[in-house]
């Protein structure tokens, strides 16, 4: 999967949770900018393995971007492939 269709999908659950969609961009960050709090980050890590299949542990993770959030999932299906 490239990193355009995991933003996407990192967007669209992030959408789901009632987050703007102007907030989104690469380098917003998850915690600051997003004003996510931990139950939103377990939501967003349950989102990624029903979506992706992938386990993603963000909790301790809130000052990563977006982009780095996308890096982390592609190297987790990366992993999960081979």
């Amino acid at each position: 999967m490239d990193t355009l269709n995991v933003m996407n999908t990192l967007k669209k659950i992030l959408i789901d949770l009632g987050i703007p969609e102007e907030s989104l961009h690469q380098d917003a960050l998850l915690s600051k900018n997003l004003q996510l709090d931990s139950v939103e980050t377990v939501e967003i890590a349950l989102g990624l393995k029903r979506t992706l299949g992938v386990n993603i542990r963000l909790e301790a993770l809130q000052n990563m971007t977006l982009a780095q959030v996308c890096k982390m999932i592609e190297e987790a299906i990366a992993t999960n492939t081979k």
